[in-house]
């Protein structure tokens, strides 16, 4: 007897685009800042193209970064072949890509983007997601980025001098699951211990926005 095909069902309740995917990021892309630098990590799924056949260049403009990948018929069963073509756009005016480095494998593009700012005094896209500033009073301001976390969903906790943030965001809606975050944002001039109610606290829109006093 011959066998016959199945459809391609999705193997996770999270509904991944891929259907044979178990677990993993859902996208055939991903975008990642490196927290070393203001560069883009980048990951394009390719699937059949090799290494000889991708190619990766700067616009004019220096504002896109333009991918694309042949993969040929490899047996004569396949239907045909299949080109990609991606095209990565910064999301500003104020920003120039400068420069990017990639490996292709296994059907897999890993691009490293760099990118510089080239009207500092209009630049909407410092995506810092911590930031903190001495004040001139000797308090210390602290802003978090925690998305999702509601405004009655985080805690500030002193202990031993470390001042520590924590967060929980519910999955809501398609999302895939929950998020929990915790780190610690601080350090005040002695390890000692004080009431939280001392640090004041803001939080809006997914940001945590601390005043530290001076001890």
């Amino acid at each position: 007897m011959a066998a016959v095909p199945l459809t391609p069902l999705p193997q996770s309740p999270e509904g991944f685009l891929n259907p044979f995917l178990l677990n993993g990021p859902k996208g055939f892309d991903e975008f990642t800042p490196l927290a070393e630098n203001d560069d883009t990590f980048v990951r394009l799924d390719l699937p059949g193209v090799p290494e000889e056949c991708v190619r990766v260049g700067l616009s004019r403009s220096k504002k896109a970064v333009i991918v694309y990948g042949e993969a040929p018929k490899v047996h004569n069963h396949d239907s045909s072949s299949r080109k990609y073509l991606t095209i990565i756009k910064t999301i500003c005016t104020c920003c120039d890509f400068v420069g990017f480095t990639y490996q292709m494998s296994d059907g897999v593009l890993r691009l490293v983007l760099s990118k510089t700012c080239t009207d500092p005094s209009s630049c909407i896209c410092t995506g810092k997601v911590y930031e903190s500033k001495q004040l001139e009073n000797g308090s210390l301001y602290v802003r978090l980025d925690m998305p999702g976390v509601r405004a009655d969903n985080f805690a500030v906790t002193v202990a031993n001098g470390i001042v520590k943030v924590t967060g929980q965001a519910p999955s809501v809606s398609h999302d895939s699951a929950g998020r929990f975050y915790s780190g610690d944002v601080a350090m005040l001039s002695a390890p000692v211990n004080i009431p939280s109610r001392r640090i004041k606290t803001i939080a809006k829109n997914g940001v945590i926005r601390l005043l530290i006093p001076p001890l």
